[in-house]
């Protein structure tokens, strides 16, 4: 017996979905305008987070260590961050000088914390590249440190790639910080940079 073209595309059809669609998600509702409101105050208003971020304010010097490769010794020099809360005590700027490779150094990193996600978002931008770094994260009290990840580029290769980095910033004491700085090198995490900082006394 022969099957028509037609037969065999019914035969061959595939079966009728067996998925309940029944169930079906709630549509998000908006809120009435008092309390979308209250919800932008919320977000909008600086709380214990911010005022962390304020207590970072001043002039601080360090000493950079910086690896070119995990079994060479660091490369060391000297830096400067000066640190300040802007936009109603909603933000934390930093500016940082210093010498790399023996060529001056200038960047610049903006800390905000959003009342909303519960996160820390950090940008960086300097003068040893073009683009922006993001990097996002959480505070720990018990450690006093905030680490934040994200991804870099890796401009020594020329097309664009990108590697997972993670910065750990940590408060020994109100007047002392440790920054670290680790990138992953196919799968292992490879510290880069270390900075010792101290809070410059006026």
């Amino acid at each position: 017996m022969v099957l028509s073209c037609t037969e065999r595309k019914a035969e061959t059809a595939a079966p009728a979905s067996t998925k309940d669609t029944s169930v079906t998600e709630a549509p998000h509702v908006k809120p009435d305008s008092a309390t979308a409101m209250k919800n932008w105050e919320a977000y909008a208003t600086p709380g214990d987070m911010q005022k962390l971020m304020s207590s970072w304010d001043g002039e601080w010097t360090g000493e950079c260590s910086m690896w070119m490769s995990p079994d060479a010794p660091p490369m060391k020099s000297q830096t400067t961050a000066v640190y300040k809360t802007i936009l109603g005590g909603r933000y934390s700027e930093s500016m940082h000088t210093g010498n790399m490779m023996g060529m001056a150094f200038e960047g610049k990193g903006l800390t905000a914390y959003d009342n909303a996600r519960k996160v820390f978002q950090s940008t960086w931008i300097d003068n040893m590249g073009t683009g922006i770094m993001i990097l996002e994260g959480k505070w720990d009290e018990p450690s006093h440190s905030l680490t934040l990840s994200g991804k870099m580029v890796t401009g020594d290769m020329g097309d664009g790639s990108q590697t997972d980095v993670k910065e750990v910033i940590r408060f020994d004491d109100p007047d002392h910080q440790v920054m670290e700085m680790y990138y992953s090198d196919n799968g292992k995490e490879v510290k880069s940079m270390e900075i010792r900082s101290e809070r410059k006394k006026h």
